[in-house]
């Protein structure tokens, strides 16, 4: 299974929220660094931290 383009995931999530791509793609790169530290398995994390990520931002709203 091909993973999705973390630029095509965060650029989704910026248009799907009305938020900077510079916000989403830092939140990103924070959520990815603490789901992923120490895993080998890392084939789901891109859906995983887009979930968490779209979360944290309506939740802002």
């Amino acid at each position: 299974m091909a993973q999705p383009n973390v630029e095509d995931v965060v650029y989704a999530i910026a248009v799907d929220t009305n938020t900077p791509i510079e916000v989403v793609s830092e939140m990103y790169a924070e959520r990815w660094s603490e789901v992923s530290d120490g895993d080998r398995i890392t084939g789901y994390l891109t859906v995983l931290v887009a979930k968490r990520v779209r979360e944290d931002l309506r939740s802002r709203h």
